[in-house]
């Protein structure tokens, strides 16, 4: 099996900009076009450079089997989701590209992107080769999906054991009362207890939407409404936020952080514990090596991670899709299929540190470890996907400011309440779109 010569990173981290958008290769390629695909790759490494060394040994191995080149970008995620929404407006965007697995069904209400029929699917090696959690994150119910899983992640609790150690705390906390007694222990001399990406709004999101159902609360109604200022969301928006407004176990600078500076803290020693999904290449980026940090399920209110009130996770990933108006979608085809193969699948999730959505490339003891086994079960047992609606993308740009501005308000000193997280809260919910 090749592989590939890269360290990376395999956090990940949105937040919404806009800036322009490239285009495919059209009919002036000199008959190229139906033998070139662009690609937008979303941003999975420490840098885009990384990326690129990862990804292309990998294209060029797909231009090997079928002789069509790819023209890879890779797009940091500050950037993605408009450069895709400009797309779909203008019609002149990539023949395959990476999103976020919680905008597919966002995406796939605009029209623009290939439906997953039996038939597509069929051109892949077929539906039932990806595990369900994987799949439940491509679409709205009941809508052919409008893209296929790439990498699967999921959020767990990573621990220091030098600073456990230091502090006297015996075991990791499994549960959020235990997090906070520990968090406390861990809070001194300049170090904090646990980690936030403050600014980060979709990790806010992440965070608040697990924390919504821990509570029994979703943040939309079941004919897909926004239900922002139920007692339980407003609780769990309350909950995320005291970790720094009340339990002081969050350095108030987290509240600015938006571009994995929670992960360089805890690498070097600055923070005892962080949720995340998948750091472990971050971690060893910074010179953390596998054994000075342990993962632990993230925790719940008591008990074990599970189904209803005991989700610990959101289903995390990156989904694969293409353009509907792609002029080469037989070649389109094919690269996916390719992509989502057992053979790539194993060698780009290892590399990123994620876990094969593909059942057969699970198998694989790269996926075995104690981090990825965590990872794994999470996601085959305790972790739910993030509300597959057309209004997801913009609930979690007004959700997670509003989440934003709550952590500033908490490292400025100022109070935070049940009364202001609601009408933070309602003030997000009047913001998003009327049906």
């Amino acid at each position: 099996m090749r592989r590939i010569r890269a360290a990376v990173t395999g956090a990940v981290t949105l937040s919404l900009a806009l800036t322009a958008c490239g285009g495919g290769g059209g009919a002036d390629d000199g008959g190229q076009a139906k033998k070139t695909l662009t690609y937008w790759a979303s941003n999975q490494g420490s840098s885009l450079e990384v990326d690129k060394k990862v990804l292309q040994p990998e294209l060029d191995e797909f231009e090997r089997r079928t002789g069509i080149k790819v023209k890879l970008e890779v797009v940091p995620w500050s950037d993605l989701l408009n450069r895709i929404l400009t797309a779909t407006t203008s019609g002149q965007g990539p023949d395959v590209l990476n999103i976020g697995n919680t905008w597919s069904a966002s995406l796939q209400a605009t029209g623009a992107l290939l439906p997953w029929d039996a038939k597509n699917f069929d051109a892949i090696g077929g539906k039932d080769r990806f595990v369900d959690s994987a799949l439940g994150s491509t679409g709205a119910p009941g809508q052919d999906p409008a893209a296929v899983p790439l990498y699967s992640m999921a959020y767990a609790l990573y621990y220091n054991k030098q600073m456990f150690k230091d502090a006297g705390i015996a075991k990791p906390p499994t549960t959020w009362d235990e997090v906070v007694a520990a968090g406390k222990k861990l809070s001194k001399d300049g170090k904090s207890g646990i980690g936030v990406e403050g600014s980060n709004l979709s990790n806010n999101i992440h965070q608040v939407f697990v924390l919504g159902k821990q509570h029994g609360a979703d943040f939309f109604t079941a004919d897909g409404k926004p239900d922002f200022t139920s007692d339980g969301a407003v609780a769990a928006v309350k909950q995320y936020v005291d970790l720094m407004a009340t339990h002081k176990i969050v350095a108030p600078g987290n509240a600015e952080y938006a571009q994995n500076q929670s992960l360089s803290d805890f690498a070097k020693d600055r923070t005892g514990m962080v949720l995340w999904q998948t750091p472990s290449q971050t971690f060893a980026s910074q010179g953390m090596t596998e054994d000075e940090w342990g993962v632990v399920p993230a925790p719940v209110a008591s008990g074990k991670p599970g189904t209803g009130t005991a989700v610990n996770s959101m289903v995390a990933g990156i989904n694969m899709a293409v353009f509907k108006n792609t002029d080469n979608l037989d070649g389109a085809l094919k690269f996916v299929k390719f992509m989502t193969s057992d053979e790539e699948q194993t060698v780009l999730n290892k590399t990123y540190g994620s876990v094969p959505p593909v059942k057969d490339a699970q198998k694989d003891p790269a996926f075995s470890g104690p981090s990825l086994a965590v990872i794994r079960d999470t996601l085959a047992s305790s972790a739910a996907a993030l509300p597959q609606v057309p209004e997801e993308s913009q609930f979690e740009t007004v959700v997670g400011t509003a989440v934003k501005e709550l952590f500033a308000d908490a490292a400025a000193g100022r109070p935070v309440t049940t009364e202001s997280v609601k009408a933070k809260l309602d003030k997000a919910q009047q913001q998003m779109p009327k049906k």
